[in-house]
């Protein structure tokens, strides 16, 4: 896996466990009995702290890209082991 790849793999996996991390830790406007006027009950409150949920967010989709990694590293899998087409008989590898 080359630095490209491996950063594009990072992003990746980064932008996807945002959408996991996010909820974490939320209080909403409801939750505290304060609703802003023309918000929703749902909407976060204004001790919502974005920055705590990226540092958590980082740690963990570093985790995931290190598991990731080693097992592209390790040779466990190959490219021949994903291919579809030569799975199910729809083409010769292109590799």
């Amino acid at each position: 896996m080359g630095i490209v790849t491996g950063l594009v793999v990072y992003a990746i996996v980064w932008f996807m466990s945002l959408f996991l991390t996010l909820p974490f830790f939320v209080r909403t406007q409801g939750d505290e009995g304060e609703a802003a006027r023309g918000t929703s009950q749902s909407a976060p409150a204004s001790s919502f702290n974005l920055r705590r949920n990226l540092l958590i967010n980082t740690a963990i989709a570093t985790l995931i890209w290190a598991v990731i990694a080693g097992i592209i590293l390790s040779g466990r899998v190959s490219i021949e082991d994903i291919n579809l087409f030569a799975l199910f008989g729809m083409g010769d590898s292109a590799y």
